[in-house]
């Protein structure tokens, strides 16, 4: 497997948020998302920027749409500070949106296109957005109109009669000067669930979003020949910043994959002669799969980054056979870290698969106890993530604020340890919580969802084991009343993103077994589906 030499720019300690954190920055570096677009103006103008199906924009192509759009934007009076909202899939017009807004210093709030009408209705008002940018398709999961009031404008393509058609707005006059920003300024929110069962509005910084572009670039030796490929979901943190805004700090390629599926990836792959891409180890595995594979031209691929999963083996082994040069590196973070906090040292990845690689330059990682002291070398604790990525707080929520975030680290609410060579290994979750293919769905959320359906008098999420997407929602539920796993099904699923809907079920009379406490047993409930599944 091939490696790379890592030079990380120089670094120097600062105080940011009024004095209230300091940590490790680097130096020389943009002052915000705006800035990552004029420097590739600067140093790339006819380089291409995005590709997206027949659409190929070089960067002068993308400056003047998002002057365009900005202008468009701000005639109809969006301003400094705004909430915009986006529902849109992997398309180019995701990236003007965003660079759009950055050019009048409004605040892009990116939402999965999976979610369904209650918890995108939650979103919108809990952010007072102005504006949603939607899929046309999506029409009928946007809340009426009268719900909310203070969403002024939506925008849609293809003649969506409820909404201002995204091109007809554009005119030939361009908005050429940036709104001024601050470093720590919100820059985007992103909505994460919580424990709580409400989604938690992360406000991703200019100063986190330049960071961890740097973290990506440096990493990973990126630079303006690199083609980068978009697989995942541009409203996810991994999509945004891993691709979106890292491609636009080197002044790369963005190559936007609308859907993933193994045979369209490895074909555009070739075509495009990727270099760069961050996937879950589930899609690996889905190319692994296809029997043209191994014969497919990929020798320009030479960074295969992944995360929210450990990488099996077998799969790190086939990938070595068949693309030698390949460099797997595992990346670890979270939405509230602006997405990567440890990565995978180049060339690293066969010797220590069990860890999620090392804190990157600006990130401190420390693993502590219950009483928030550092544990020793090795030993397991909950894992604390500090640096200028880290977000702020969420979004008019100080409350969660206050107890996810103490002296500038955030709780991660991983289980881990941190060995003597700095390997960070991540051993188990401290919130409940399980990963379907990357998506990090949090149970109680959908334990609360299926609470509502009258048929229900208990019920517990717990992660069915899967081998291509590693976890898969399995439900327990104890009825009050007739119910099938069908209509439970349909119920899920106009309230919960796709993802998150039970998959099985164990439906019974009988109560779900409970500790002396009274706290449900989900670990015999694991036990038990496993002997089932193994039966």
């Amino acid at each position: 497997m091939g490696a790379f030499e890592v030079s990380w720019p120089r670094q120097q300690i600062e105080e940011h948020f009024q004095h209230t954190r300091a940590f490790r920055c680097f130096i020389d570096r943009p002052r915000s998302l705006h800035a990552l677009l004029e420097n590739a103006l600067a140093t790339n103008p006819q380089g291409t920027a995005l590709v997206c199906e027949q659409a190929r924009l070089s960067y002068t192509d993308l400056n003047r749409r998002v002057g365009q759009l900005a202008a468009a934007w701000q005639s109809l009076g969006v301003r400094a500070g705004d909430r915009i909202a986006l529902l849109l899939g992997n398309r180019i017009e995701f990236v003007l949106c965003l660079l759009a807004a950055s050019r009048l210093g409004a605040i892009t709030v990116p939402i999965s296109i999976r979610e369904q009408t209650p918890g995108l209705h939650y979103m919108l008002e809990h952010c007072a957005a102005v504006m949603l940018v939607h899929e046309s398709t999506l029409a009928d999961v946007v809340p009426a109109a009268d719900s909310l009031p203070g969403l002024r404008w939506r925008i849609s393509f293809d003649g969506c009669t409820q909404a201002l058609d995204f091109y007809s707005l554009l005119t030939e006059q361009q908005l050429e000067q940036a709104a001024p920003v601050q470093e720590e300024d919100t820059a985007v929110i992103l909505y994460t669930s919580g424990t709580t069962g409400r989604p938690k509005g992360a406000m991703l910084s200019h100063l986190g979003i330049v960071h961890s572009s740097i973290h990506y670039q440096a990493g990973m030796a990126l630079d303006m020949k690199d083609v980068g490929l978009a697989a995942v979901p541009l409203s996810h943190v991994t999509g945004l910043v891993a691709l979106v805004t890292t491609m636009l700090h080197v002044a790369g390629t963005l190559v936007i994959l609308p859907t993933f599926k193994a045979p369209a990836f490895l074909r555009l792959a070739q075509q495009e002669a990727m270099t760069y891409t961050i996937m879950v180890p589930a899609m690996y595995n889905l190319c692994l799969l296809q029997p043209d594979f191994s014969h497919m031209d990929l020798r320009h691929w030479r960074v295969g980054a992944y995360g929210g999963a450990p990488m099996p083996v077998a799969s790190i082994e086939a990938m070595a056979r068949t693309l030698p040069a390949l460099v797997l590196m595992n990346c670890y973070g979270a939405t509230e870290t602006t997405s990567p906090a440890t990565m995978m040292p180049p060339g690293m990845t066969p010797l220590h698969n069990d860890t999620v690689g090392q804190a990157l330059a600006c990130a401190d990682i420390k693993v502590v106890d219950d009483d928030a002291q550092p544990v020793p070398a090795g030993d397991m604790g909950e894992i604390w993530i500090k640096g200028p990525m880290v977000v702020a707080g969420y979004w008019n929520n100080p409350e969660a604020t206050a107890k996810e975030f103490v002296d500038g680290y955030w709780k991660s609410g991983d289980m881990g340890s941190l060995d003597a060579q700095g390997y960070v290994r991540i051993l188990d979750r401290k919130k409940d919580m399980l990963n379907r293919g990357g998506y990090k769905i949090y149970c109680i959320e959908v334990e609360n969802t299926l609470y509502q359906h009258p048929a229900v008098a208990e019920c517990a999420i717990v992660a069915k084991p899967c081998p291509v997407l590693g976890e898969r929602v399995h439900a327990f539920i104890s009825l009050r009343d007739t119910a099938s796993a069908e209509e439970l099904t349909l119920f899920c699923s106009t309230r919960l993103s796709r993802e998150k809907v039970p998959e099985s079920f164990t439906l019974s009379s009988e109560p779900l077994p409970r500790n002396a406490n009274g706290k449900l047993m989900k670990r015999l409930m694991r036990e038990t589906l496993l002997k089932t599944l193994n039966s």
